[in-house]
């Protein structure tokens, strides 16, 4: 058999690794299928992510299949989890093949599996590309990057993305603009979202203290929870938001640590904090659309707010999500506990942005993915992808 025909038989490696991940690739597994003929796909988790809530039940909730292949990589340092991933996936390639190898976002298995691809001739696709916050301080700035840098097909979110990957010296024609593959998977799961006062009643709180309303909070980056002298003073914040308004705080794993580990535990036992575990996919996308204002450090909540039209206050000092500013319904207010405040009774008194939807977050980013990258398979079969 030919190399080409071997190739032609070959799927395309769909690679997760931790939470965003989940909602960016199921649309794209659909849409493959959907193609006539299909465009077969292999479902790799890395196991960046190895909580069962923060990986069972996202693959329940989005009805992504159980993945062919689970690296379980496990926790670890970056340097020693993107090299596990590595070390973990090369076999995989050898196993199955590769068409292409199709990444997502900007988490360490992002850039690991495109590193393992591009060193054995794998066509690399990165989805979300072109994103910048200009933070290198930031892990995940420096995943984009280079994963940009190596890919050789870059699918962009927003148009302004090509001109960050311009500025890099990518050619323009690995570029290819087709929206917002997350937005597919809240437009599609929106009928199906968890009631808010179910998901509170299923955790053991009082769902009547959100019946005149209430906020989201979500906290993770390390830069936020690790260090006790951050974290205290946004906890303050959020506190002084609280009597003002119930708080439905989601608390992730590494947040929680860090809390038990610097003897923390009583700020979360302030009037008007409903604190829950690690929540499903479906029942945090029903806290986010009854929410009247989101307080978060995550990037992927950033966009879901401006696609549900409800106001987000982002917790960082940089974003590299900008559409959510300059066209949806997010404010960049750092982690300063006055600004926090301040920023948080600017929405509660009738002040929040409006915003409005961007272009192409319409539901059908996979469906244009998909059709592309079948297109220039097929146009590039067996060439080198470079």
């Amino acid at each position: 058999m030919s190399q080409s025909s071997q190739l032609a038989g070959a799927p395309v490696i769909c690679v997760v690794g931790a939470r965003p991940n989940y909602m960016k690739v199921a649309p794209i597994i659909r849409a493959c299928a959907a193609l006539r003929p299909a465009l077969p796909t292999l479902l790799l988790h890395t196991g960046q992510h190895y909580d069962p809530l923060m990986k069972d039940r996202l693959f329940e909730d989005l009805e992504l299949p159980d993945p062919d292949v689970n690296l379980g990589v496990g926790s670890g340092t970056h340097a020693v989890q993107t090299a596990e991933v590595m070390r973990r996936f090369e076999p995989v390639l050898d196993q199955y093949g590769a068409r292409a190898v199709l990444v997502v976002g900007d988490v360490n298995s992002t850039l690991a599996c495109a590193l393992v691809a591009v060193k054995r001739g794998v066509p690399v696709a990165h989805v979300e590309a072109g994103l910048r916050s200009y933070d290198r301080a930031m892990p995940e700035e420096i995943n984009r990057v280079l994963t940009d840098q190596i890919a050789d097909l870059l699918y962009t979110t927003e148009r302004d993305a090509a001109a960050n990957l311009q500025r890099e010296g990518i050619a323009p024609e690995r570029v290819v603009f087709v929206g917002n593959v997350m937005i597919d998977s809240l437009r599609a799961s929106l009928a199906k979202a968890t009631p808010p006062a179910q998901t509170l009643a299923a955790a053991g709180l009082d769902a009547t203290a959100i019946a005149a309303g209430y906020g989201v909070v979500t906290l993770h980056r390390p830069s936020n929870v690790d260090r006790r002298e951050t974290l205290a003073p946004i906890l303050d914040a959020l506190r002084a938001i609280a009597a003002r308004l119930p708080l439905v705080v989601a608390l992730h794993p590494r947040t929680r640590a860090s809390i038990d580990r610097h003897g923390m535990n009583e700020a979360l036992a302030a009037p008007g904090f409903l604190v829950l575990p690690p929540q499903g996919y479906l029942e945090m996308l029903g806290l986010m659309a009854n929410a009247r204002l989101v307080l978060t450090d995550s990037g992927g909540m950033q966009e879901e707010t401006t696609a549900l039209g409800v106001p987000c206050l982002t917790l960082r000092e940089n974003t590299e999500r900008p559409i959510t500013i300059e066209q949806g319904t997010n404010t960049l207010v750092g982690v300063a506990p006055e600004a926090i405040v301040a920023a948080a009774a600017t929405v509660l008194d009738g002040g929040g942005k409006a915003g409005r939807i961007p272009e192409y977050w319409d539901g059908r980013a996979a469906e244009r993915i998909a059709a592309h990258l079948a297109h220039w398979l097929e146009k590039h079969q067996g060439e080198s992808p470079r």
